[in-house]
């Protein structure tokens, strides 16, 4: 799969589950019951890796926004900030979140594509749940959950994809049609209704009831596969056709983030990519791809915040742009 890593660029694995006999997070009848789940998920994972725990109460708004744009928490789950919690592994990789949507909401992210080794991390996790707390599980239904299309195995698999060339082409829209008629679903850089920033999208099972997560695994996988060809094909093609207009738009994109004195958050995740394309079209060398995606969050406003003193939008958007302009110029190097 390493072929398709600068496209797949990650691979995640969520699982919903909820006590049985308890009501849904907005209707919880007190704190006991929401202190209940919290403290019996908490014994059950310290059985595994070392994890940190958060009581989102005790942390500020920017702290929270900044577990958010790092992709480790739901704004589900801070808009429940008075009764949810969230145990991140050490390696940031296993994310279980208490009192979001559903009860649990257990994932596991890996990078590239590969959706089942995340599942094989995050099912022994889910195991050990599942014998802990008396699980809702209907024979016909499967495991019971807050939104109807969870319902079945309550699995989520998702692999966030790079298509620079699929959009700039205009074929996202036959994209997004097929994924429909596979009955998966296309979204934002942020999940459900999220905007495509930078040309990243997820594209995830849109239901999971009567199928096992052997097939979600394989449907999804089977459309990334195709998907991925298509980009790597397209990606050809713009080099064939229109070689100097994109070499000029990297180099440009390039420019911008190296020598700029102010940058807006949505300004820098478009030229981020833009210098991104530049690199998997050989314009630009990246020294390390895993510190320049980094960058995509780190410039993001909550994440700013918790390195830099910042007062007002105005002193933001240098903080932003002075922080970018640093990193593209170690990350980064132009290829004439």
């Amino acid at each position: 799969m390493e072929v398709f890593d600068n496209i797949a660029i990650s691979s995640r694995i969520r699982l919903a589950r909820n006590v049985e006999g308890l009501n849904f997070f907005t209707k919880l009848q007190s704190d006991i019951d929401a202190q209940y789940i919290t403290g019996s998920v908490m014994r059950t994972l310290e059985k595994f890796d070392a994890f940190n725990f958060f009581s989102l109460k005790n942390l500020s708004l920017n702290e929270c926004n900044a577990l958010f744009e790092r992709h480790l928490i739901s704004k589900e789950l801070i808009e429940n900030k008075d009764i949810s919690s969230v145990a991140i592994s050490e390696d940031e990789k296993v994310i279980v979140m208490i009192n979001e949507e559903d009860h649990i909401r257990e994932q596991c992210l890996e990078k590239g594509f590969n959706l089942y080794k995340p599942y094989r991390r995050i099912n022994k996790i889910d195991d050990e749940i599942i014998s802990s707390l008396p699980i809702a599980f209907d024979r016909d239904l499967g495991f019971i959950t807050a939104s109807p299309s969870n319902l079945g195995t309550g699995m989520r698999a998702s692999v966030m994809c790079f298509l620079p060339a699929c959009s700039l082409t205009g074929n996202m829209e036959d994209i997004i049609l097929r994924a429909k008629d596979n009955g998966l679903t296309v979204r934002g850089i942020y999940g459900e209704g999220s905007k495509a920033l930078g040309y990243f999208y997820q594209i995830s099972n849109q239901g999971s009831l009567g199928q096992s997560e052997d097939e979600i695994i394989d449907k999804v996988s089977e459309f990334i596969y195709s998907l991925c060809g298509r980009e790597k094909e397209l990606r050809d093609s713009l080099l064939e056709t229109n070689y100097d207009l994109y070499k000029d738009k990297c180099f440009r994109a390039y420019g911008v983030l190296a020598n700029c004195y102010s940058l807006g958050e949505e300004e820098m995740l478009e030229l981020l990519s833009q210098v991104k394309l530049g690199s998997v079209l050989g314009f630009i060398r990246i020294n390390s791809d895993d510190k320049y995606q980094k960058l995509y969050y780190q410039g993001m406003s909550a994440n700013l915040k918790e390195i830099f003193e910042i007062s007002d939008k105005k002193k933001e958007n240098i903080v932003r742009a002075e922080y970018i302009s640093n990193m593209i110029k170690e990350l980064t190097k132009e290829v004439r």
